[in-house]
């Protein structure tokens, strides 16, 4: 048991990082230099996990049953400003990040349908769910559109001007916010996100 949630830790802090990295080539694609210059386009750990969100919150939420781990790194800096694609740029940059989790969940679950069939390599099967499961529950948790979750960031890129009123009153409680998301997330995530899972793998 101690082991799964040792490889379940190690997956989502790669799969956080890769996140990150994520919004940091978006970002740089887009016209902004500011997260390489500040070192961040890199798949090193180091440099981008938060001691609280990527190591002590996942295991304390290992310690309950039902199995709902999530976590996070410190965000990727970015300058707005500084991007080519106007009011959409901050909402592209907030995407990268859930479909990089989707698309590492969508190449894993290839991979599993390739070792499900080969009864040398069947004994990676829990490995690979585990990844793919993790990414799916990343790429749902952060399309959440409350603040400071990715999805706030591509809602407000969709809507128009007259809804900035409500997006301000969601910036303002958005701990409380946060708060009420993860107290109803943490029973429905991951019924739906085993769901997903099972679409994709076909197990």
């Amino acid at each position: 048991m101690e082991l799964n949630i040792i490889f379940s830790i190690i997956i989502l802090i790669i799969s956080v990082v890769i996140h990150e990295v994520s919004h940091g080539y978006a970002a740089y694609f887009l016209g902004d230099p500011t997260a390489k210059l500040a070192g961040r386009l890199t798949l090193n750990p180091l440099k981008h996990a938060d001691l609280f969100g990527s190591f002590l919150v996942p295991l304390f939420l290992a310690l309950f049953p039902g199995g709902f781990i999530i976590g996070w790194a410190k965000p990727v800096p970015y300058n707005p400003y500084n991007l080519k694609a106007g009011k959409w740029g901050p909402g592209l940059v907030a995407a990268a990040g859930p479909a990089s989790n989707l698309g590492l969940a969508i190449i894993f679950s290839l991979l599993f349908r390739v070792v499900v069939t080969n009864q040398d390599l069947v004994y990676l099967s829990p490995l690979l769910l585990s990844v793919i499961l993790i990414n799916v529950v990343l790429a749902i948790f952060n399309l959440t559109p409350v603040a400071p979750f990715d999805g706030a960031k591509i809602l407000s890129a969709c809507l128009p001007r007259a809804w900035r009123k409500a997006e301000l009153f969601l910036n303002k409680n958005q701990w409380w916010l946060v708060l009420v998301v993860i107290l109803v997330m943490s029973s429905l995530l991951t019924p739906i996100a085993t769901a997903i899972t099972h679409v994709l793998t076909g197990a």
